[in-house]
């Protein structure tokens, strides 16, 4: 988690909304990734796309099953989707989301019936600091 929170510094830097995510597979470090929406003028530019998307490249797979994802706060229903198929084992994120957060603030996305993969979580995993850089990023906006 302190690695994610390493990138979410490098999107705080950026001027983007401090978030980081870092993939995890067989003990190593295979992707990594900060937001970048603003800059990338992308809207799926998330610190988790970024790191999947690199976990893939890094695999020659898209499917990661096994890997773990790390992020410093929780994810979207578009990011929970993209875990889904890329069939991630664990997600650890830090601090909650309680407008968008889909693992369990706003929704509990990976639950849904018609899904063909199962998602475990652990949260709350560093979720001062993870908290803390998000306070300070908005702070320093107003």
């Amino acid at each position: 988690m302190r690695l994610a929170l390493a990138q979410a510094a490098k999107a705080r830097d950026a001027a983007e909304v401090p978030v980081g995510a870092v993939v995890v597979l067989d003990g190593g470090v295979i992707g990594e990734g900060f937001n970048q929406p603003v800059s990338s003028h992308d809207p799926t530019a998330h610190a988790e796309i970024i790191a999947l998307r690199a976990a893939a490249r890094h695999a020659g797979n898209y499917r990661l099953t096994s890997a773990t994802i790390y992020v410093t706060v929780e994810p979207c229903l578009m990011c929970v989707g993209a875990m889904v198929h890329a069939r991630i084992g664990l997600i650890v994120y830090g601090a909650a989301e309680p407008k968008a957060g889909a693992l369990q603030s706003m929704t509990r996305a990976h639950e849904l019936p018609g899904l063909n993969h199962r998602l475990d979580i652990i949260d709350g995993v560093l979720a001062d600091e993870s908290r803390a850089l998000l306070q300070a990023f908005f702070q320093a906006r107003r």
